[in-house]
């Protein structure tokens, strides 16, 4: 009999939650459950036992990242004789819409942040560099809000190329989604953090460089380390319906809400928009652009139908 290699031959090493949780070695809760309740996002559903199964291994693991970064720079550093101000290390973490990107990013913060040689953890949603509404509307994009031509990346590569140079108090757009625009004359300050994560549907993107000039960057070019938030489609899909559904009973009822038309909407007219909407724009963005970044990730948490982190695939170095 031939050897199953559907794994072996895989970049990756995968564990079950189970094997995964063992890595936690004495890696210290430091979370409550009422911490919990202020991080998790709307419909999410993780709870404090996923925090000390597959959170707090995976902070121990980046702990350790981090500490190796900041002794390589270091020692870059001592051989060129320089002292250029510490980079931040920069976590990027990706995944499709409705897949509990926020949530992770997070818990993550938060248990980062209890690490005694980097207490300074700051995050950045991409959000805020998607083009405003009325540059979305004036080139006709609106329905393609959330695909890569939708954000300034230029503006995007210009923050995160400050970030690694070590600049103090950089100005990134603040996103509202109630408006479901960015905030005129809003800013959310970035100053010199030793962790900086960056969460976003795209992030991992690196285009076909054969048809780029041989200097152009993007986004995943500065990234540290970075994590995959992943499922399979048809549960995210549900999610992302059960989500309409709860923001139709909340943010959606404020009438300053770009979504507010939608408050009103009966239980079968609410899932048919939903659906489409998933259908025409949040599907087909996952699948043409978020989806095929997935194997450049460091480390992908693969949710089960429940919403919670079933395995874990590592990169193998």
């Amino acid at each position: 009999m031939q050897p199953d290699t559907r794994y072996a031959l895989s970049r990756y090493q995968r564990f079950t939650r189970g094997e995964w949780a063992r890595l936690r070695a004495d890696t210290p809760l430091s979370l409550t459950e009422e911490d919990l309740t202020h991080l998790r996002g709307l419909n999410d559903r993780v709870s404090l036992d996923e925090v000390v199964e597959v959170y707090l291994p995976l902070s121990r693991l980046l702990n350790l990242h981090i500490g190796a970064s900041q002794g390589l720079h270091f020692a870059t550093a001592t051989f060129l004789n320089t002292k250029v101000p510490k980079a931040p290390h920069l976590l990027g973490l990706a995944g499709s819409v409705a897949v509990g990107k926020s949530t992770t990013a997070r818990i993550m913060r938060a248990l980062l942040a209890r690490w005694p040689n980097h207490p300074k953890v700051d995050l950045v949603a991409t959000d805020g560099f998607l083009y405003p509404r009325r540059v979305l509307e004036e080139r006709g994009i609106m329905r393609r809000k959330g695909f890569p031509e939708s954000y300034d990346l230029r503006a995007l590569i210009t923050f995160l190329s400050a970030v690694k140079a070590g600049q103090s108090d950089l100005a990134v757009p603040v996103y509202s989604h109630l408006t479901y625009d960015t905030v005129p004359g809003q800013f959310h300050i970035i100053d010199q953090p030793d962790v900086l994560i960056v969460e976003g549907l795209n992030i991992l993107q690196a285009g076909d460089r054969s048809t780029r000039p041989s200097q152009h960057l993007f986004a995943s070019d500065f990234f540290d380390f970075t994590v995959y938030v992943d499922a399979e489609v048809s549960h995210i899909r549900r999610w992302y319906i059960e989500r309409f559904f709860a923001l139709r009973k909340t943010v959606f009822q404020d009438p300053s809400s770009y979504f507010h038309r939608y408050a009103d909407l009966t239980d079968d007219e609410a899932e048919t928009v939903a659906a489409q909407i998933w259908r025409d724009i949040n599907e087909p963005n996952l699948l043409e652009n978020i989806l095929p970044t997935r194997e450049r990730a460091h480390l992908i948490l693969e949710k089960g139908p429940n919403h919670s982190v079933e395995h874990v695939r590592l990169r193998k170095l």
